[in-house]
């Protein structure tokens, strides 16, 4: 198993943050990582992203998890599980209006090894979401 994950404290309701983290069409106007979201967010949908890091391909993912406005997950990767990357979001509400935002992808599958060697450090690109979403959301007021 491998891992990227962020996390911050945003001085906004989790409503609010998740109207953002849902809004597939917006997602690119504050994070720079995402160039697009295809599809819509919503439970049991198929997506696809493209990133910065590899804006050549269309990751396609699938939404399996969605408690609004507390969790959602995104999954994808190979057939037979040979390699699967599942990112989960979370907004925990904590006292005098701040919500904790966490995204965490978990990566593992018999591929793994061979194929974490290719991929770019994604580290940054979780930073930049983490960071980006905060300035978004507090903007929003």
């Amino acid at each position: 198993m491998k891992e990227y994950r962020a996390g911050v404290d945003i001085g906004a309701t989790p409503e609010s943050i998740w109207a953002i983290i849902t809004d597939a069409p917006g997602l690119a106007t504050w994070d720079s990582g995402i160039v697009r979201v295809e599809g819509r967010i919503a439970p049991g949908e198929r997506i696809k992203l493209v990133s910065e890091a590899n804006p050549k391909r269309a990751f396609a993912l699938k939404v399996t998890e969605f408690s609004a406005p507390r969790s959602m997950t995104w999954e994808g990767g190979m057939p037979l599980g040979l390699f699967r990357g599942v990112r989960t979001f979370s907004l925990t509400p904590k006292d005098g209006g701040v919500t904790r935002f966490e995204v965490r992808e978990v990566y593992t599958g018999p591929l793994l090894n061979m194929i974490w060697k290719s991929m770019p450090d994604l580290q940054p690109s979780f930073d930049k979401f983490a960071t980006g979403l905060k300035a978004r959301a507090e903007l929003a007021g």
